[in-house]
């Protein structure tokens, strides 16, 4: 077994060498010889190009009407390289006909053959390639380019296109004779176009050529410098020792780490990625996975995971899982505000969005005979999420990647408690802890920190530890899309315009929901508070208002909301990263006093830059089914105890000048109790089952959830292990199910 360092990266380093490796020229002749003597004419070699493109082609792909040929040949100028045309150069010389006669004369698929053996004709070195926009739909032609090009999309709004190519009076596209729409055509040609592209351009309506152009060099350039998007931890200090010891890391390092080894939190050394006007419009008609997939690409680099691959994975984390096409739709509740439900996955809580998905990136990110075991801690909803995440895995990655999630035994709800126990597979398991979250939190960073424990693991079993809280980057990143599409749909439904502010209310634990929203307004979503909700567990809205983390002399309640009753909230600490200027010395300073002394106390300065963005209350038990009450007597709506707190909130906080967005975290459903409570319905006593069936009965928005009615109906692996609150007898836990899953696998 490798070392976990050098097991990790030699995928990362195979495509940093990849991409910087020269491939071997093709001569001129091997192309179409008229292109090659008029370059020749032209003073241009086919050898000696931009150092950004080297012997690597630059490969323009796109619909027809894209611009390809023109964006080609300004890019051609600019790098001083040669310019193929495949329509021009490559197709018409070997028909010596055009490519409409062509497309006549033999048809749609023969066309298709035709034009795919032409170029795999085609043998090119330190060029630029405007492909038709028929060619991505041959398989073997498009291998045949990427092997020595990157290929670039051009991304046009597709109103864009059906009005050029009416200007253009286009008449050639493969499949139009089949009685298919243009606009039914152009949608499905981009099907093809996701399976090749490296890297997209999105072209904003009224963007000219050279614009469009530029914006290719600069994906380029992203795509060709591997090493432009790193990692670093939250306690980092730039010191050349302490450099050498934590180096920074890859978005893959980052995934499969989970913890920075200093024992802070991994963030993007460089900030969060900036979309423009034009292409944050381009959002606004697009589909859940479409904004998933845009979002995503420009936060994690094509070295670490193809654009191609990416989409793929969001595909499938989030299709036929979630309940609702739209994913995470928007709902207007009453006056300004709105719900943001984000429930409708397998698991029917706000932590499906990430946990669908996690898993499949940080299976791709692991180096292949590496095997590793994740530790969860949950406060209710991730352990479910994380361990039907994790079943959803391919046979191969579920023999290298296991699961372990700690729950607070007396600290979930019953169905919660059902449901993280129900959810157990062949590779995850759940064992309850006599304590609360915050202990099984605060073990896990123990656990990681434990160097012979780890060392032990590794060399006994094979096994590096890893963990899909998130204090994981994989876990955080995908929660800043459905921030981002909730005000996109705000804008799409027509209630606002696309720059007018909006403020969020988040029930809010262990900080990583609100800070994606914070996020997302770093990428250009135009929040203007960030309404942070509390239960009686409060020292989140403590610290809000006082700028004292004081744990000192407080004891966890617990209450109708137990995913947000948590005490130490860890991804606090990127965001006071982020306020403090990067200052992880101070990080590092803070969270050592928070150990040792239960409480610290930031700067007014930091305070009052905090109130900039932050504010903060809390609710009573009283007030929470309060809310329910209310809400469903005056709107036919149930909230859950979570969404309820953040109602209240909402009430007592926001002026009303803009929209506020509550984000309901699960579905009342799995808090069937508290609900029936609220609403004073009397059959209190029925078996949980029972009562998410009478619940159902009362048709009311939203919809039952009908996954988890199904789990009730389920024989999963109802047993499970409990154990006190010491972090030994955690690791001798540990240990036995590891031998446990080998014996499995």
């Amino acid at each position: 077994m490798l070392s976990f360092t050098r097991c990790h990266h030699l995928k990362r380093i195979t495509q940093k060498c990849f991409s910087s490796a020269l491939v071997k020229v093709q001569t001129p002749t091997q192309l179409s010889l008229p292109r090659a003597l008029a370059c020749a004419e032209s003073g241009k070699s086919w050898h000696s190009t931009h150092s950004l493109v080297g012997d690597k082609n630059i490969v323009l792909m796109g619909p027809p009407g894209a611009g390809k040929t023109t964006v080609g040949r300004i890019l051609g100028d600019k790098l001083g390289c040669c310019v193929i045309d495949v329509d021009a150069d490559v197709l018409e010389k070997t028909w010596n006909m055009s490519v409409s006669e062509k497309l006549q004369d033999v048809g749609n698929e023969r066309f298709l053959e035709e034009e795919g053996k032409a170029v795999l004709n085609l043998f090119a070195s330190g060029s630029v390639i405007s492909l038709s926009g028929s060619n991505p739909m041959h398989d073997a032609s498009m291998w045949h380019l990427k092997k020595n090009g990157i290929v670039v999309y051009l991304d046009v709004p597709l109103t864009d296109i059906i009005s050029r190519l009416k200007s253009m009076r286009v008449d050639r596209i493969v499949g139009r004779n089949t009685g298919t729409s243009l606009r039914d055509l152009l949608k499905h040609g981009k099907l093809h176009y996701r399976k090749w592209y490296d890297a997209r351009v999105f072209c904003e309506s009224g963007a000219s050529a050279e614009e469009v152009a530029d914006k290719v060099l600069d994906v380029v350039k992203r795509y060709q410098d591997v090493d432009s998007e790193t990692f670093i931890s939250t306690r980092h200090v730039c010191l050349k020792d302490h450099d050498k010891k934590f180096p920074p890391k890859y978005f893959s390092e980052a995934v499969v780490e989970g913890l920075a080894s200093d024992g802070g939190l991994f963030v993007p050394e460089k900030g969060f990625p900036k979309p423009s006007l034009g292409e944050w419009t381009n959002l606004i008609g697009a589909t859940y996975i479409e904004r998933a997939q845009v979002l995503l690409e420009r936060c994690i680099h094509p070295a670490d995971i193809p654009a191609a691959k990416l989409g793929e994975m969001i595909e499938t984390a989030y299709g036929e899982s979630f309940a609702c096409s739209k994913v995470a739709p928007v709902r207007h509740l009453s006056g300004n505000q709105f719900i943001l439900e984000l429930f409708y996955g397998p698991t029917g809580s706000f932590k499906d969005l990430s946990l669908q998905l996690m898993p499949h990136i940080f299976a791709y990110c692991i180096p292949p005979g590496c095997n590793y075991v994740l530790l969860v801690a949950t406060s209710g909803d991730t352990g479910s999420a994380v361990l039907n995440g994790f079943s959803r895995l391919n046979r191969s990655d579920k023999e290298r990647i296991a699961v372990l999630t700690f729950f607070p035994e007396n600290g979930v709800s019953d169905f919660q408690r059902a449901e993280i126990v129900g959810s157990q597979r062949e590779n995850g398991w759940a064992i309850g802890v006599k304590s609360d979250f915050d202990f099984c939190q605060a073990a896990i960073r123990k656990i990681f920190n434990d160097s012979d424990f780890t060392g032990f693991l590794t060399v006994e079993y094979g096994v590096v530890l890893s963990s899909a809280n998130s204090i994981n980057w994989a876990r955080l990143l995908p929660q800043v899309v459905y921030h981002a599409s909730a005000y996109l749909e705000l804008v799409s439904q027509g209630f606002i315009s696309f720059g007018s502010p909006v403020d969020v209310c988040i029930p809010t634990g262990n900080f990583g929901n609100i800070l994606a929203a914070v996020y997302a307004k770093m990428m250009g979503i135009p929040i203007r508070k960030f309404i942070c909700a509390s239960n009686q567990n409060h020292v989140l809205t403590d610290f809000i208002k006082t700028g004292h983390y004081d744990l000192r002399n407080r004891r966890l309640a617990q209450t109708f909301s137990p995913s947000i009753n948590i005490l130490k909230s860890s991804n606090l600490e990127r965001h006071l990263y982020l306020m403090a200027n990067k200052d992880g010395q101070l990080m590092a300073d803070l969270y050592n006093q928070l150990e040792s002394q239960l409480h610290f106390q930031i700067e007014e300065l930091l305070v009052e830059k905090l109130q900039q963005d932050f504010v903060a209350d809390w609710c009573s038990e009283g007030e929470c089914l309060e809310a329910i009450s209310t809400t469903y007597n005056t709107s036919g709506y149930i909230l859950d105890p979570h969404t309820a707190v953040a109602k209240v909130v909402a009430d007592k906080m926001q002026d009303k000048s803009c929209p506020v967005v509550i984000a309901s975290t699960a579905h009342y459903s799995k808090f069937a109790p508290v609900v029936l409570q609220a609403l004073r319905i009397k059959e209190l006593n029925q078996t949980s089952a029972s009562q998410l069936y009478l619940l159902s009965s009362y048709n009311a928005l939203p919809p039952p959830h009908e996954a988890l009615l199904e789990r009730m109906k389920q024989k999963g692996k109802m047993d499970y292990q409990a154990c006190v609150a010491d972090v030994d007898v955690l690791k001798s836990h540990v240990e036995k199910l590891i031998q446990s899953w080998f014996r499995e696998v």
